[in-house]
């Protein structure tokens, strides 16, 4: 019967989405595992266990509960935040090119931080080595790195809400907003201190180690109601794909989603800049790579770019320590290199973005 042909061939479709997905898991744990057992101070899987059970030395329990697993557990979550907000803006904006980044969020929190660090005083005594010494108040900057990419938030939401921007238009708003407190930071680095612009400067450079277990908490608990509502909210997204006019006739109140997903969306994004710093081009690249596999179906695309996301850092974070060791690279760098190909890629590919 065609009807019992067509549910076969949906169960398929379906399974093979799933494997992808245990796929996708299965590459994460095993990058997670790399990630805990590479560093200065290599360990095996029986001071793994070892630690875990309580068991272990005294050393390798501090590596593995103070170093090793609170940075994985860091990249893991920073990279949910920037995946699940990257699937979600470029589809309430309808544009590929959309992300934390590329809308401004990173931006604004880079001013909020410098503003903190320059005008407050939050910055470093000295510099030591190569990188500035611990901050005075990084909790100040972490609040004002927070409300500077809120700044941007809510910019792009009053546009959005009080003239009715079409979603090119709100990518416009995003890269003005962007010009704008990319020039607030060098005026404030202008009138700072060699030492204030070498602190800003470093905060910028996305770390995973600056994280500790309470501020995983504080992301955690932004991140679990977040990707429950979008996800709970996938077939709307599906209906979004066909654009405005036919979700509207499947009953999809398109204004108040697309408000609501571009909020939750910058919130997380702006917690995860807030606490690590830029790590750019996560929100970008992760929803693509799923895509390629996948498709734009919303119920496998928004949690399979959650965990794409975590895996893209884990990488990252993995080659940061590894490339140059015992150099150890700050992890946005690395994403940046990555990001930057995969921006001009979908540039080409996508010639008429009705930009």
């Amino acid at each position: 019967m065609p009807g019992a042909d067509l549910k076969a061939q949906y169960g398929r479709h379906v399974r093979r989405k799933v494997l992808a997905g245990a796929a996708l898991v299965a590459l994460c744990l095993a990058a997670a595992v790399a990630a805990l057992r590479t560093g200065a101070y290599p360990l095996g899987f029986r001071e793994m266990v070892g630690a875990v059970l309580g068991q272990a030395e005294a050393p390798v329990r501090h590596v593995f509960w103070h170093i090793r697993l609170p940075q994985v557990a860091a990249a893991l979550l920073a990279g949910a935040c920037l995946g699940l907000a990257g699937v979600a803006m470029q589809n309430v904006l309808r544009n590929p090119l959309a992300s934390p980044f590329t809308l401004g969020v990173s931006q604004g929190a880079v001013f909020g931080a410098t503003f903190a660090i320059v005008a407050l005083g939050a910055g470093t005594a000295a510099v030591t080595g190569a990188a500035p010494a611990a901050a005075r108040s990084p909790h100040l900057i972490v609040a004002c790195a927070f409300g500077g990419s809120l700044l941007t938030v809510t910019a792009l939401v009053l546009l959005s809400w009080l003239r009715d921007l079409s979603p090119a238009a709100l990518i416009l708003a995003g890269v003005a907003l962007s010009a704008f407190f990319g020039s607030a930071t060098m005026l404030l680095q202008y009138f700072a201190s060699d030492v204030e612009v070498a602190s800003a400067v470093f905060w910028t450079f996305g770390d995973l180690k600056r994280a500790q277990w309470a501020d995983l908490a504080v992301i955690l608990l932004l991140l679990l109601p977040t990707a429950g509502y979008l996800i709970w909210r996938a077939w709307p997204f599906n209906a979004m794909v066909w654009g405005d006019e036919t979700a509207k006739s499947l009953g999809v109140r398109v204004t108040w989603l697309r408000l609501s997903a571009l909020v939750l969306a910058a919130l997380v994004a702006s917690v995860t800049t807030a606490f690590m710093g830029i790590i750019g081009f996560v929100g970008l690249i992760a929803p693509h790579l799923v895509r390629m596999v996948i498709g734009e179906d919303h119920r496998f695309l928004l949690p399979y770019a959650a965990v794409a996301g975590g895996l893209l850092v884990l990488v990252s974070d993995l080659l940061a320590r590894t490339v140059l060791a015992p150099v150890v690279l700050p992890v946005g760098i690395l994403t940046s290199f990555a990001g930057g190909p995969m921006f001009l890629y979908l540039l080409l590919r996508n010639r008429r973005l009705g930009l």
